[in-house]
């Protein structure tokens, strides 16, 4: 039986703040980081809260690619503050640390129904406002640990593209060609069906209409606004089909080089698209074909949507290569069984259109080190 399940009301538009007035509640529980707070974003949030008489909580704690530790100590704050809502406020990071909080608070409660969940993403990126998946790093170990329950979907997303405005070009690319990823591994994942073949085709259109003008401009709210909904149907998507060996590629690497998430997939895309192009290639040719890219055959609309990647990338200033991201290569080469076994035990690899050995990881691995994608 094929399913899709969604669960999230997705409030939008320059008025979408204001639902938090609205909320169910009489306490929330703030989770975001420093950079929110010094930005004044955060004091948009409590004055939301204040209009609607709710009182909250601050946990501003959260750092990129939150640790285990950093979720423990927001728990036991979320637990001592005895809210009923976790409000996640914040880009990839804050959303994930606020799904784990509030998911391991919940399970070593004293017996509370669930707090509602409520993301706000100021990225246009991890679609982890509708997603049932949080990702959390175990530092002493350096590996990425994704979690995946339907206790970690949130129950109210709001997107307001304002909170994105002041994001830096270059983590509009990163962010963005993340977006891409979720949606062409979604699009071509084992278990994509009707409904999720639509939301990702969508996020794919909206990604090359509008990621370029996002990035050359900031203050260009249209492409703002577009990204962050590409980033949700994406998200969408990839919650109910899963994802691939690109994201699994990428933990990894995160975990043992500190290679952004978004950098790391937009870098080893067009090498895994390669790799799956024996399985999964009548999928990339009618990608290529939404596109309006070269696509007469299975072959060159692969190609097409191969070199399509690369010159996005290279538009941003985002490397072809892997050596070119400050990674010592003694270590890289050191880690490659290591990454290896760590990919093929990723929640997401299930998904990937062709099931990889360790060999076929470390061989992508060394072509993306040089930056080559083998014909």
């Amino acid at each position: 039986m094929t399913q899709f399940y969604g669960k999230t009301k997705i409030c939008y538009g320059g008025d979408g703040i204001e639902t938090l007035e609205r909320l169910p509640v009489k306490r929330a529980f703030i989770v975001t980081d420093p950079f929110m707070v010094r930005t004044g974003f955060v004091e948009r949030i409590k004055s939301q809260l204040d209009r609607g008489g709710i009182a909250y909580g601050i946990f501003d704690g959260v750092e990129p690619d939150p640790s285990l530790e950093t979720v423990t100590r927001g728990a036991t704050l979320f637990l001592r503050d005895r809210a009923e809502a976790v409000i996640a406020l914040g880009g990839g990071s804050a959303i994930d640390a606020a799904k784990a909080i509030m998911f391991f608070a919940h399970k070593a409660g004293d017996g509370r129904p669930k707090p509602l969940l409520v993301a706000i993403p100021t990225t246009s990126g991890t679609g982890s406002e509708v997603t049932s998946y949080s990702v959390v790093t175990d530092k002493s170990n350096e590996v990425k640990i994704p979690l995946n329950d339907e206790l970690l979907i949130p129950d109210m997303a709001i997107l307001d593209a304002r909170f994105t405005r002041t994001v830096p070009p270059g983590v509009t690319a990163a962010t963005g060609m993340d977006v891409l990823t979720h949606a062409v591994e979604a699009y071509t994942s084992r278990q994509a069906n009707a409904f999720t073949t639509i939301y990702a085709e969508h996020a794919i259109r909206y990604v090359s209409r509008y990621l370029l003008r996002a990035y050359a401009c900031g203050d260009d709210m249209e492409a703002r606004e577009m990204m962050l909904l590409a980033s949700c149907m994406a998200g969408m998507a990839f919650n109910n089909s899963g994802l691939g060996l690109t994201h699994s590629i990428a933990h990894s690497l995160g975990g043992l080089f500190h290679i952004p998430h978004g950098l790391a997939n937009a870098v080893m895309l067009p090498f895994v698209i390669r790799y799956n192009s024996f399985d999964a290639g009548v999928r990339y040719r009618e990608i290529a074909e939404v596109l309006g890219l070269p696509a007469a055959t299975v072959e060159e609309g692969t190609a097409s949507l191969i070199g399509a990647v690369r010159d996005l990338n290279a538009a941003m200033g985002i490397p072809a290569a892997l050596k070119a991201m400050k990674v010592d290569e003694a270590a890289f080469r050191r880690h490659m069984e290591a990454m290896a076994a760590n990919v093929l035990e990723d929640i997401c690899t299930g998904g990937n259109p062709r099931r990889p050995s360790a060999g076929d990881v470390v061989r992508i691995l060394e072509q993306a080190w040089e930056g080559a994608v083998l014909a």
